[in-house]
């Protein structure tokens, strides 16, 4: 009766270890998928950001091209203006594009707070930086999701429960072909 007792209690034990090794393999392939979700998540962020932001910097540039032509040509009226000859028509033209560009820039001001391209296109450099790194952010995490993944499924005795119950293949780590062809080192797996 005893040695039953003892089989029964080996069997016990190996079943709770078999449902703990299964449970661990959905584990650990869900953080495979949901990593690549936060992947896909990230390049969505990106693929919708990146052309707003150069939709909004196209405004900015659109329009200080308008203005530079403007404020030349307001320069060079002031400039005549300041020779010794009185010229009240010269006068009153300049007064009329001082206004007219002070109006239209309000306008602006009020529209767009910032009327500096370069300070655009170093927010929009930024940008892009952070949608990068965030994307590179989360490439980095599902690789390590899949590594975790692919060594439960292969170390034992999880490769047992995993070929009769399971039966997960490996996932393969995202590369990036562009990155790998810089390089001159291949390791040989």
């Amino acid at each position: 009766m005893e040695m039953s007792y003892i089989i029964l209690a080996i069997v016990v034990i190996a079943a709770i270890a078999g449902f703990m090794i299964y449970n661990a393999i959905v584990k650990e392939h869900n953080a495979v998928q949901r990593g690549w979700a936060d992947v896909l998540t990230q390049e969505r962020q990106r693929s919708r950001i990146i052309p707003e932001l150069d939709r909004v910097l196209q405004e900015h540039k659109d329009y200080e091209k308008e203005l530079l032509p403007k404020i030349t040509a307001l320069r060079q009226g002031i400039n005549a203006l300041q020779d010794n000859n009185i010229d009240t028509k010269l006068q009153s033209d300049v007064d009329r594009a001082s206004q007219d560009l002070i109006k239209g820039i309000n306008v602006a001001v009020e529209a767009y707070p910032e009327l500096k391209a370069s300070e655009s296109f170093s927010k929009f450099m930024n940008e892009i930086t952070e949608q990068e790194e965030n994307v590179g952010a989360a490439v980095r995490i599902f690789n390590q999701n899949v590594a975790n993944f692919n060594s439960c499924i292969q170390s034992f005795p999880n490769n047992i429960v995993n070929s009769m119950f399971n039966k997960k293949q490996v996932i393969e780590v995202f590369t990036d072909s562009k990155a790998q062809a810089a390089f001159e080192y291949t390791p040989k797996f």
